[in-house]
């Protein structure tokens, strides 16, 4: 019995022709266009009239800059001109299935801003330095906090303690700065106290299996409820004695510190704020250009493949925890050393929950994470500094503004956000 097999042909009329999907993404335009339409009614139907005044100088700068005065309707009419303008760029981008790129979010996002205070400080003068300098201030902890979150996450715990740990790092910082009259000693106990509390959240999550989210809570009821206690009875009876640590002072940077707007931001800070310089700049480069960084992101990847390569998995979390929560408590040190100087009940004010939801707009890398905690200290601060010059925004839409960001952000609307894999997974070595 014979038959004919049937052979590919080699004519080019029977090729085939594999068509490639075309995804377009209209979050980021759909984002952007909610915005543009928000800046022409409020900016075009609803303008202000007069001077918006901006003093970008401070009384030790070496050069002292110009007061910037802008007439304020016509600066939020071409603003706003030029974010619409913007938002259809986007939108033809997206049609086109291109990526709307990150810098074009930055660049709408400034304008936005620049708008806003144009309008909200309309007839007044804003001191650009100052608004700039709280915002540090106030982002420090948050920082630090985030940098414990990422690492945490990175290796594959979700640190939902972080408060605690803030809270702890603060409460020993005092204690022990202020016995001593020694204040690095303070700063050595508040890494020792942080790096307790999430050696005991590492324990219970790595060792015993214990939900990472549940042991986060419970942690930070007990922190609290345990530094209320002993505030009570042993701080306040001897407040001049053990808490009275004193502020860090500043310490400018020759040169640096006098250039106009940058000098006072940067370089005419405390030791702590910049001990954070180091530590931004170490963690980005630890996690992604050295074999600790490789061992702990693989940790949280895909722990499985890391420990046919030899990692122990559960050491490597416990270890790299600790060490976030020594990082955590450095920013609640900062809570009495660098800024007000003494501890008091529940300093932190949910400070922890705001760092946690920094390293998820700043997509677990510490340098976006620092960015996302720095755009909390702006938000918060802004809405100090326009109630001290009379402007009509209600300061608490600007303690909305940088949750509804995080929504934004966490939603997908300006990317995909996606966590470690296996972060929140304990993990048994079959």
């Amino acid at each position: 019995m014979s038959g004919n097999i049937a052979t590919p042909s080699s004519s080019p009329a029977s090729k085939i022709v594999l068509a490639t999907a075309v995804v377009k993404s209209w979050k980021s335009p759909i984002a952007l266009g909610i915005f543009a339409l928000l800046s022409i009614v409020l900016f075009g139907v609803f303008g202000r009239e007069g001077t918006s005044s901006f003093r970008l100088s401070s009384e030790t700068d070496f050069v002292q800059l110009p007061v910037l005065a802008l007439p304020t309707r016509a600066t939020g009419i071409v603003l706003a001109v030029v974010l619409v303008l913007i938002a259809a760029y986007a939108t033809w981008l997206a049609s086109r299935a291109r990526r709307v790129s990150l810098w074009l979010i930055v660049i709408f996002a400034v304008m936005f801003m620049v708008a806003f205070l144009s309008w909200a400080s309309a007839g007044h003068t804003l001191p650009v330095a100052g608004l700039l300098v709280g915002s540090v201030g106030l982002s420090v902890p948050l920082i630090f906090g985030a940098l414990g979150g990422v690492i945490s996450e990175r290796v594959g715990v979700v640190n939902v303690a972080i408060e605690g740990q803030l809270l702890a790092g603060a409460f020993v910082s005092a204690l022990v700065a202020s016995a001593t009259k020694q204040p690095f000693l303070g700063l050595a106990a508040a890494m020792v106290a942080g790096a307790l509390v999430s050696s005991v959240l590492a324990a219970f999550s790595i060792k015993y299996l214990v939900d990472q989210v549940i042991v986060g809570v419970v942690l930070n009821v007990l922190v609290t409820g345990l530094t209320n206690f002993l505030y009570s009875t042993v701080l306040s009876p001897a407040n001049e004695t053990l808490n009275n640590p004193g502020i860090l002072p500043r310490l400018p940077i020759p040169v640096l510190s006098g250039i106009p707007i940058i000098g006072p931001v940067l370089f005419r800070q405390t030791i702590i704020i910049y001990i954070m310089y180091v530590a931004v700049i170490a963690v980005w480069y630890g996690l992604f250009h050295t074999k600790w960084g490789l061992r702990l992101r693989s940790s949280g990847e895909h722990p499985q493949a890391a420990d046919t390569v030899g990692i122990n998995v559960n050491r490597t979390r416990f270890w790299n925890v600790s060490l976030a929560g020594a990082i955590a408590g450095l920013g609640g040190a900062y809570f009495t050393l660098g800024s007000i100087g003494g501890f008091s009940k529940e300093m932190t004010a949910g400070a922890g929950f705001i760092a946690l939801a920094a390293v998820i707009f700043g997509r677990w890398d510490p340098i976006k994470a620092t960015f996302a905690a720095l755009l909390f200290g702006f938000a918060t601060n802004l809405q100090s500094v326009l109630a001290i010059i009379g402007s009509p925004v209600p300061s608490e839409f600007m303690l909305m503004l940088p949750y509804i960001v995080t929504i934004v952000a966490v939603a997908g609307l300006v990317g995909q956000v996606r966590g470690p894999a296996a972060a929140g997974k304990p993990y048994v070595k079959s």
